[in-house]
């Protein structure tokens, strides 16, 4: 059947195409044509060009200024009002590069209105003194972050304006109302800079830190001591304290780990729950349930709507007299904002808060909501307000999945209607289940290139877990839930926590128990950031259009595998505090690890990026640190050539031909200098080291962060995490201590 076509009557497309020439000429036409019939369409790529923006923004290397981009904007969108009747074609194009610089512009004043001081250098112990903003609800370990900051010793334009600790033991449970939001508290810490990436263009968790305000981050030494009870407080503050309050009703009335999964699943409160049950959560696919979206906002508003529309029905006088439909399409909106409140206003849950209130307001207007567009408005809001969301898993995922599954539901919906109209009413269970199963397989689709990139793995039994948890969230969990959160301001939450705890433990179970299949998990190497920009690129084309020409956005997909399929790891990684080290073995990419007790954290992040769970064993000839994984020297031989060898003082292997020194102890220094082709020395250099074509030190790696190093028979290529990061607010350039004192002194 041949797909409708519209005539070409935008200005300028239709002179566009009588100019093209020869035998272009027809499918410029062709092209045009299909271009002017999803005309309905253009503003649907709005937040994609103005995300752009934001993108080409975090990627400078330097700070820009923000007004000749938002000068640029404003002039690119006037020419193409004068040029709308003329030209349409141009004004298309302008609005586009308007987009694109007004995105620029917003992300650099979003980083100036954020700007905070980051602590310069580690700190401690000191005494702290701030008000509590945050605080998690853990037994073992809790996190707390502190506004209108002190510190002692600290003048107060190097103070941080906010400071996240870790409060661990007795200092996590002797609270006595310490760590109440709005509480001001003196608390005894170790301090230090935000971290930076673990290797070049990995996570970078000081950026986000900074655009939370956040400027150190720290552990307590104490338990904290409350100089000044909760009380009063501003708007966000009494939301806080609300939310802990309500955390704390539902773990106390929910048994055992039903409580703090309880609270991740109504509130958004994941600080308790256990370290198991969210690993099985993330290995079966199921971890998308306790991060607020959709599902659970779509329930609070479907709830409060349908119940009082049904109430008000039950009132002749009411019904027949006045706009009853409204009445509870209003009472769902204001419902809907303060269940946004109680969640904590996470990206994916201001993306459904977003998305259900223009349906309501459609409603309340007696208007057709479009989903597409409900979702462009959405997009919007989040990127205009919080630029930086653009670069995080949660805007990503969220933003993927829903695009995905409206484009998908508008391809079945006239067959999808036909056959639900059609079904006897014994069938309709089964057609729901089909439906989560569809969504489910979509919402993974959609989802997988992010999970692989940010997560370096892949629930392969999401669909079979969805399938049983989707339902049992939607019609136990959920409604059950709803039911206790109006029944707490009374005390008789525990009527609906009792039967909630069944469902919750039912979703435990599938979780745990599809998280043990074997291969539940496929992990996978760190994705180039070309190849996920090819995916969302080839995403958005298929999902945004609507005829044939949509099936171009495979081409840039299949690009996408030929960057992966490129993509090498680096051969070495050298911690920028050299602590540890990594080296690619030659055989299988396996990752063999320096140490398997310095630095976990860290290590465990460069096993991830390269697609492991486990370090590959380490070859150790001689002493190891402290006896680690000590073995006999290996016989000289080949695979002793290409292994790394190790002593007291240093580390010796070869890489296509090269030889590669990390030297641990100045006693082997000179002889590596003599015989390595490139060296690693985890301490200062006093003296130069003349043989290695190429030499790093301490000094290099306190300078640059964490190295990656590619090694090539006659070449090496280093990238760095500061040549990634670049110099932006988030991440200054690093001062020694004596020209701290030579600043401190000049002011």
């Amino acid at each position: 059947m041949a797909e409708p076509t519209a005539p070409i009557d935008w200005p300028g497309l239709d002179d566009a195409a009588e100019r093209a020439g020869g035998r272009g000429a027809r499918a410029a036409a062709a092209a045009l044509g299909w271009f002017a019939a999803e005309r309905d369409r253009w503003v649907l790529w709005l937040p994609v060009f103005i995300a752009f923006g934001v993108l080409v923004y975090f990627e400078l290397p330097v700070e820009p200024p923000s007004w000749p981009a938002l000068a640029l904007a404003a002039g690119l969108a006037l020419a193409a009002l004068a040029l709308l009747r003329r030209s349409g074609l141009l004004a298309l194009l302008l609005v586009a590069w308007a987009a694109v610089a007004l995105g620029f512009g917003v992300a650099s004043l979003r980083t100036q209105a954020v700007d905070a001081p980051i602590l310069e250098a580690p700190i401690g112990p000191a005494w702290i003194t701030g008000a509590v903003m945050e605080a998690g609800s853990g037994e073992r370990e809790r996190r707390v972050i502190l506004e209108r900051v002190e510190i002692d010793g600290l003048e107060p334009r190097l103070t941080p304006e906010r400071v996240r600790l870790s409060l661990r033991g007795k200092a996590a449970t002797s609270d006595g109302g310490a760590l109440e939001p709005g509480a001001r508290i003196r608390v005894r810490a170790h301090l230090r800079p935000p971290p930076g990436p673990t290797a070049p263009e990995a996570w970078d968790f000081g950026r986000q830190a900074y655009f939370e305000r956040i400027g150190a981050i720290g552990y307590a030494v104490a338990a904290p001591e409350l100089i000044e009870p909760a009380k009063g407080g501003g708007f966000w503050t009494r939301v806080e304290r609300v939310r802990g309050l309500v955390s704390r009703r539902l773990m106390g009335g929910l048994p055992g780990e039903a409580g703090p999964f309880g609270a991740a699943l109504l509130i958004g409160d994941r600080s308790a729950i256990p370290e198991d049950l969210m690993a099985a959560m993330r290995d079966s696919g199921l971890a998308h349930l306790i991060a607020i979206s959709g599902l659970n906002l779509g329930l609070v508003a479907g709830f409060v709507f349908v119940s009082l529309r049904a109430a008000f029905a039950l009132v002749p006088s009411l019904a027949l007299r006045y706009p009853v439909k409204k009445w509870a399409a209003a009472a769902a909106l204001v419902a809907s904002f303060g269940y946004f409140l109680l969640s904590g206003g996470s990206v994916p849950t201001e993306r459904a808060f977003l998305m259900t209130a223009l349906v309501l307001l459609a409603v309340m207007l007696d208007r057709t909501s479009l989903s597409m567009r409900l979702l462009m408005w959405a997009a919007l809001v989040v990127v205009l307000s919080a630029p930086e969301a653009v670069l995080g898993p949660s805007f990503q995922m969220s933003f993927g999945a829903t695009v995905a599954l409206i484009a998908a539901y508008e391809a079945v919906r006239g067959p999808l209607a036909a056959l639900a109209g059609r079904a006897p009413f014994w069938q309709r269970p089964a057609l729901y289940i089909a439906a989560v199963g569809f969504t489910s397989l979509v919402a993974g689709i959609a989802t997988g290139p992010f999970a692989l990139y940010h997560f370096n793995r892949f629930a392969d039994y999401g669909l079979v877990a969805n399938l049983i948890a989707v339902p049992l969230t939607g019609l136990w969990v959920m409604p059950w839930g709803l039911v206790a959160l109006l029944l707490m301001p009374f005390g008789a939450e525990w009527l609906a926590l009792a039967p909630m705890s069944l469902g919750l433990d039912g979703i435990a179970a599938t979780a745990r128990m599809v998280a043990a299949w074997p291969g539940a998990v496929s992990l996978v190497p760190a994705m180039p950031g070309l190849a996920l920009f090819l995916i969302v690129l080839g995403g958005l084309w298929l999902c945004l259009w609507r005829r044939r020409a949509r099936l171009l956005g495979l081409l840039p997909m299949a690009g996408a595998l030929v960057a992966i399929a490129l993509e090498r790891p680096p051969d070495l990684l050298v911690d920028g505090e050299a602590r540890l080290f990594a080296v690619r073995a030659t055989t299988d990419d396996s990752l063999w690890l320096s140490s398997r007790r310095e630095a976990r954290f860290l290590a465990e992040s460069w096993l991830r990026q390269a697609g492991r769970s486990e370090a590959g064993p380490w070859p150790i000839g001689g002493p190891g640190e402290a006896g680690e994984d000590t073995q006999e020297a290996p016989a000289p031989s080949e695979a002793a050539a290409r292994d790394p060898h190790c002593d007291a003082e240093a580390c010796v292997f070869v890489v296509a031909g090269r030889a590669l020194s990390i030297v641990k102890g100045r006693g082997g220094l000179a002889e590596e200098c003599r015989r390595a082709d490139l060296l690693i020395a985890l301490f200062p250099l006093r003296a130069s080291c003349q043989g290695p074509d190429l030499t790093i030190d301490r000094f290099d790696l306190w300078r640059e962060g964490a190295h990656a190093i590619w090694i090539e028979p006659n070449d090496q290529r280093v990238k760095t995490v500061r040549q990634t990061r670049g110099e932006r607010p988030w991440a200054p350039a690093r001062r020694s201590a004596r020209q701290r004192a030579l600043d401190r002194e000049a002011q």
